[in-house]
């Protein structure tokens, strides 16, 4: 991966950053290891390569539309240009490449092999063509409309992400018009993939599942669809478009009315790709790309389904458990026992879950209680991401119901979950929560849940922080650390927090959190640095920090510093880091590794150690520039010393020995696979944490 040219001066030596687009992207060729990989179950090679496409749609919909001005206008505009449109591209086709090779070369004579087979037209009898035809007759034709294009019937609009089929049509028409160009849109409501029956009367395949995709029945057909012409060349196609919404919200009377607004909008913004089948004629992709007003960059060609994403059907119509991972039940919180009072357990000490390992249902048992406690008089939450199913927010309605004050900090602008926060918005408005938005400019990302108790003639606050966000689904696939506590001074700050959120009146200086955008990137800085001055002392200093990305410039070079000056330096990042490790004589203290395993990783750990004295910070952030200074997040010491330990022990130890699902960065920017002497002998992180749970006598069944 090439380095990025923007200098950094600042460093002694000077570093140059990683790009950081080029770094996102490479995010991906570490997923489509796990699809070469033959210890992994089939179906799962299957749905990682599945997320790779999801990805690249977010990161095209979200990252491109600068890319494509500065190329279109040939200009500079910001830190786009166009050789940086450039790379970017050959960078994306390269992973695309590499997707549809392994899908045909690998994936697909492995499903083969296990009796699994997607037929295609060429290969399907006379039987299964027959089936198919009835198939199309009955579930799909009526759903189609085909456009003839002419002057009164201009090119249709084209959903973000649908599938669609360009033809080029022979002969006249009715009125015996030659208007050549004709497009079908395919209803999103008809399913990509089609069960087709093996034991078909006179069909010789009578073995194993047999599946037909939509666009190879539709395909075989399209000359119905246009009778009395000459269906000549043709492609299915699809666009992508850009899809952040974009609102001036000092200009915004009603941020959730313009929300909706522009939701409605989404699906038709400005197009930023074209994929189209590997077998498009020029004329058809040229007509295209004129028609979305798109660079020939952007124009992929894809030997296979044009929406990969949609294969994770397979998974479930096949759903064989010797396909699948084994099943993984969590153990209820090693802190807790079901049915203990939470109140009672916190008045004991701090606790930790360490999701997915433990389960999220103490969260939502702690939640629960509060709820269903005469005492309880208050509720406050922020709200991220929790799904359009949520079982939180079903209980802070019952909450309601029963009288209790409930705040609800709704984020409208969680990206790609707006329709769904606005909708859990109203319903609570509706029956008397208060709600509201955040701060003007700002995202609220921050996940905190503040319950007010009295006790005699007290009243009492027990919190609840998480680095991740309040989604049961989620929580079954993010490795997340939840925490709660009943220390006053923390939910003191918590509460502090809400106030300023509700009130946007001066934050008053808090005693344990560190908050974004005010001072969180100051004092990390402050701590690194002052690790860097302690290193120069002779101290042994230590810097652990696991995130999932690391794209902030001033944490970077300060990072560079306190490593040139002697402190020892590991960063578990996933996704995007800039940062190059092990450069000579630049970053040769910094180490940085990827894991990519079964679960998302996505806890933020922050450890810092001069000597004997270690201080370590659970967080919302990742150490991104958004995070830093525009997003409400928080970060929060963990000061019970064997809760510390234990989350050093599972989230930062673990990760660095392990040699299973890790990836090291190079200096040159490329990542290589950690790989042991002994193979039989690998360590994964994410393995030895379920079979610790699992062996805990908190887990289901014990």
């Amino acid at each position: 991966m090439p380095t990025s040219p923007i200098p950094v001066a600042s460093a002694a030596p000077p570093v140059q950053l990683l790009d950081r687009d080029l770094s996102i992207l490479s995010f991906n060729e570490r997923v489509l290891d796990w699809v070469k990989r033959p210890d992994v179950p089939l179906l799962e090679r299957l749905r990682f390569l599945c997320i790779v496409s999801s990805n690249l749609d977010e990161f095209f919909e979200v990252r491109t539309a600068p890319h494509l001005t500065a190329t279109q206008s040939n200009e500079q505009k910001g830190l786009y240009t166009v050789q940086s449109f450039k790379a970017l591209s050959a960078a994306a086709h390269d992973i695309v490449a590499n997707q549809y090779s392994l899908y045909n070369d690998c994936l697909l004579p492995a499903f083969e092999q296990h009796g699994i087979r997607i037929v295609s037209h060429g290969e399907r009898d006379v039987a299964q063509r027959r089936w198919v035809k009835a198939y199309f007759e009955r579930e799909v034709r009526p759903l189609l409309i085909p456009v003839g294009l002419d002057p009164s019937h201009p090119f249709p609009q084209v959903a973000n992400k649908s599938l669609n089929f360009i033809v080029r049509l022979g002969g006249h028409d009715a009125f015996g018009r030659q208007n050549e160009i004709a497009i079908v849109k395919v209803p999103r409501v008809v399913p990509r993939l089609i069960h087709m029956p093996s034991r078909s009367k006179g069909s010789r395949d009578r073995k194993g599942m047999l599946f037909v995709s939509l666009s190879s029945i539709i395909r075989a057909h399209l000359a119905e669809l246009f009778a009395g012409r000459e269906v000549g060349q043709f492609s299915q196609f699809r666009v992508t478009r850009h899809s952040d919404l974009a609102l001036d919200e000092d200009d915004v009377k009603n941020l959730r009315t313009a929300l909706r607004q522009g939701l409605e909008q989404r699906n038709y913004g400005q197009a930023v790709r074209l994929e189209v089948s590997a077998g498009c004629s020029q004329y058809l992709s040229d007509f295209l790309l004129k028609q979305f007003n798109l660079p020939a960059l952007a124009l992929y060609r894809v030997p296979g389904p044009v929406n990969l994403v949609r294969l994770t059907q397979l998974v479930d119509l096949v759903n064989d458990p010797k396909l699948l991972f084994p099943r993984y039940n969590a153990c209820y919180p090693t802190q807790l026992q079901p049915g203990q009072s939470f109140f009672e357990r916190l008045k004991q000490g701090d606790v930790s879950i360490h999701q997915p390992f433990e389960s999220f249902d103490g969260v939502l048992d702690f939640l629960r209680e509060a709820v269903d406690d005469p005492q309880v008089l208050a509720i406050k939450q922020t709200i991220y991401r929790t799904g359009a199913d949520s079982e939180m927010m079903v209980l802070l309605r019952e909450a309601v119901r029963q009288g209790k004050e409930v705040t609800v900090v709704v984020e409208l602008k969680a990206r790609f979950d707006e329709e769904a926060n606005i909708n859990w918005a109203e319903m609570l408005e509706s029956i008397g929560a208060q709600v509201v938005y955040g701060v003007v400019g700002l995202k609220t990302h921050a996940k905190m849940l503040l319950v007010t108790r009295r006790e005699g003639r007290n009243l009492i606050r027990y919190g609840h922080l998480s680095t991740g966000n309040y989604n049961q689904g989620t929580a079954r696939l993010y490795t997340d650390v939840s925490y709660l506590t009943a220390d006053p001074l923390l939910t003191s700050d918590i509460d502090n927090v809400f106030v300023h959120l509700a009130s946007q009146s001066r934050l008053p200086k808090l005693h344990h959190l560190l908050l974004a955008p005010f001072q969180l990137q100051r004092k990390l800085v402050e701590k690194i640095d002052a690790l860097g001055e302690a290193a120069l002392q002779g101290k042994d200093t230590r810097i652990v920090v696991k995130m999932n990305a690391l794209t902030d410039q001033d944490l970077m070079l300060a990072l560079v510093r306190a490593g040139q000056r002697g402190v020892k330096i590991d960063l578990i990042v996933r996704g995007a880091c800039m940062l190059p490790a092990q450069v000579p004589g630049v970053t040769d203290n910094i180490r940085v590794r990827s894991v990519i395993g079964r679960f998302l990783e996505h806890s933020r750990v922050f450890y810092f150690r001069c000597a004997e004295e270690e201080t370590l910070y659970l967080s919302s952030a990742d150490w991104m520039n958004r995070n830093m200074l525009r997003r409400v997040e928080l970060a929060w010491p963990v000061t019970d010393p064997v809760i510390r330990q234990r989350i050093i022990d599972e989230c930062l130890v673990a990760y660095l020995h392990d040699d299973c699902d890790a990836w090291d960065l190079q200096p040159d920017g490329t990542y290589a696979r950690v790989n042991p002497p002994d193979p039989a002998q690998r360590h994964g992180a994410q393995a030895a944490l379920m079979a610790r749970y699992s062996s805990s006598p908190n887990h289901w069944g014990k």
